[in-house]
């Protein structure tokens, strides 16, 4: 093949690649959180219940300081789509007009320091770190720590963080998976299906102490 023929071809990939690489760039930044943006979110949203950076708060409401943003930004997007049912948090996921907007406050929210927690009842702290760490086999309970790590810390994207979690919140949500009342994790579903109130209990109680 005639070299002098390869030319206008090759001057046309170096063209395109060119082209090419600021939108590359432009996608990628829009992509990027705004903390300052989603600091504003969640002062004027979330503080309410969360507190504004989203540490201990009300114990009914989940801490949201460290935790991972993947996983905020899911559940957002559940709120949002009707996906996981709560009056309130749908309302308030309403007002997150896009995608960015989801993700800039739970980037804030993630890279804000989890405060530690403790345990309240050192009754049922051993049965809590039983289930936690073995599960209960006769019932088919898998092992809390197999998903969310035996220090609680979760996977970014796949699994919460729950170390230092309000107790009364994770009960609530372990029993609402349990009844049937939350329906936006099938897995969580199952793992709670073998569960009494008790176990429970004593697992919430455990990973509000744990660190």
């Amino acid at each position: 093949m005639n070299p002098a023929a390869l030319v206008p071809s090759l001057m046309s990939g170096l063209l395109a690649a060119a082209l090419a690489f600021p939108a590359a760039a432009t996608e990628a930044a829009a992509a990027k959180p705004d903390l300052a943006k989603g600091e504003a979110t969640a002062t004027a949203v979330c503080g309410a219940c969360h507190t504004f950076d989203g540490s201990r708060g009300t114990p009914a409401n989940p801490i949201l300081a460290g935790q991972h943003a993947e996983y905020l930004a899911k559940q957002l997007g559940d709120f949002k789509s009707g996906k996981r049912s709560d009056a309130v948090m749908q309302g308030m996921a309403a007002t997150l007009a896009t995608d960015a907007d989801i993700r800039n406050v739970a980037a804030f929210f993630a890279a804000k320091s989890a405060k530690p927690g403790f345990a309240g009842n050192k009754a049922t702290v051993a049965r809590g770190e039983k289930i936690w760490r073995g599960g209960i086999a006769e019932r088919k309970v898998p092992a809390c720590a197999g998903c969310h790590g035996p220090a609680g810390a979760g996977i970014p994207s796949e699994y919460p963080r729950l170390a230092g979690q309000h107790a009364v919140y994770t009960e609530a949500q372990l029993l609402a998976f349990r009844d049937g009342k939350r329906k936006n994790n099938a897995q969580m579903a199952g793992v709670t299906a073998g569960m009494t109130e008790a176990d429970i209990k004593a697992v919430a109680d455990y990973v509000a102490g744990l660190r």
